[in-house]
């Protein structure tokens, strides 16, 4: 299996499984070893007491971007610290994008950044996540 067999697989068995980016609205875009993309379209029920899109969707966006990026090589991998900048404001209809990548993967632990833009590519949000590699696979492989 090659890795990028590898990591669409693993992404397929997550994303059968994760009803919470499903139910937001997320769709998985690409996947490939160490990276992930996903975006969501802001619809009202995203959007917070100032008519921007809620900062929690946005963290909830990269993390599940991470999320994809981090568990790739099917080794089952979980967030150890995560934290967001906010740069910009997200806006009804804007078409946002989580693009994750992986800085460093050294033992059981992974530096993985997320840039969040908007479909103009406008910096909404930088996220860094930590990850830790724990017993187990995504799904079964010899």
């Amino acid at each position: 299996m090659t890795p990028d067999d590898r990591a669409q697989k693993a992404a397929q068995t997550m994303w059968s499984q994760d009803k919470a980016s499903q139910w937001m609205g997320f769709e998985l875009i690409h996947v490939a070893e160490g990276e992930a993309t996903l975006e969501l379209t802001v619809e009202r029920h995203h959007s917070n007491g100032h008519g921007m899109c809620h900062g929690g969707v946005i963290f909830a966006l990269a993390d599940s971007a991470f999320a994809f990026a981090c568990n790739s090589r099917n080794q089952a991998t979980v967030a150890q610290h995560n934290v967001i900048s906010y740069i910009a404001s997200g806006r009804l209809g804007d078409r946002l994008t989580a693009q994750a990548t992986e800085i460093s993967l050294t033992g059981r632990n992974g530096i993985t950044d997320v840039r969040v833009t908007n479909q103009s590519g406008t910096l909404i949000a930088e996220f860094r996540g930590m990850s830790r590699a724990i017993n187990g696979q995504v799904f079964e492989e010899a």
